[in-house]
């Protein structure tokens, strides 16, 4: 978007301020994608499974009894590994859509400032002269 035209400022206003919400509707809208993520993960053998979401946390974990046979440091190490992965798998998914959602709202034009204030001001006082 481009600063208006003098006559154009109430349109350029009107579809400044559309753009607004459109892209908090779409902030909005990232966030509950967000927080319906949910990242998955298994070891190589199926015996360990979970399950994390949007921000990190454990929602599900499945340890197979056949899983008890590892003892417990490698069964350790195994659970371990797995939450690490379904972490980091709805991570990755998380910041594809924070990344999505950043680069819509990059469109949005830098805000008027004081500069185009005074030129409309200096633009009114010429016009009255």
């Amino acid at each position: 978007m481009r600063p208006p035209a003098p006559g154009d400022d109430a349109d350029y206003l009107a579809d400044y301020f559309a753009e607004g919400q459109r892209i908090v509707r779409d902030l909005q809208a990232a966030r509950a994608a967000i927080q319906q993520v949910e990242g998955q993960a298994q070891s190589k053998d199926g015996l360990v499974e979970a399950a994390a979401d949007g921000t990190g946390g454990l929602t599900r974990l499945r340890i197979d009894p056949r899983a008890l046979r590892l003892g417990n440091t490698a069964l350790g190490r195994e659970v371990t590994a797995v939450l690490r992965a379904a972490q980091e798998d709805a991570e990755r998914q998380a910041q594809e859509i924070a990344d999505r959602a950043s680069s819509n709202a990059a469109t949005l034009p830098p805000p008027l400032d004081e500069t185009f204030v005074n030129e409309r001001v200096e633009q009114a006082a010429r016009n009255l002269l």
